[in-house]
């Protein structure tokens, strides 16, 4: 395995069509036709404390999210059950896509190298990335804090 892609500020958002929790597909390029602002934040597993964290801060901030016309979409590992778990335990009320194959992760450059207690392993670098109107990101962020991430 070589080195995951980079993006950064100014680079085109990988185009993607993923499945969400409910079966249905959401396609980047369909957003971005409807003039949506596209959240896309990775993050290492549904409903530990961290990852509990940074979904409630989008969950409590959807209304002002909403009102700029940004859909935010979450992507983890995990499987479709435990999507639909995580989203009925903490009433998250946003997509969380289902990238069981790690497509996305690939894509996106969030499946890394990380370093806990002295072991080395592959995981997900939780990370975020705003892509505007126009398939261009904005925001490209790896390693970000869950907590008080929204206002960052």
């Amino acid at each position: 395995m070589g080195s995951p892609v980079t993006l950064e500020i100014g680079d085109d958002a990988p185009q993607f069509t993923a499945e969400e929790t409910n079966g249905e597909h959401i396609s980047l390029e369909t957003l971005l036709a409807e003039g949506k602002r596209v959240v896309v934040y990775f993050y290492p597993k549904d409903s530990t404390p961290g990852c509990t964290v940074q979904a409630c801060d989008f969950r409590d901030n959807m209304e002002r999210l909403v009102a700029d016309d940004v859909v935010v979409l979450g992507v983890s590992k995990d499987s479709q059950k435990s999507h639909a778990n995580f989203i009925a335990k903490q009433n998250l009320n946003f997509h969380l896509l289902l990238d069981t194959e790690g497509v996305l992760l690939e894509q996106f450059g969030v499946w890394r190298e990380k370093k806990n207690y002295g072991k080395t392993y592959f995981g997900i670098s939780r990370s975020t990335f705003v892509i505007e109107t126009d398939g261009t990101l904005s925001y490209a962020k790896y390693g970000v804090k869950a907590k008080g991430h929204v206002d960052r």
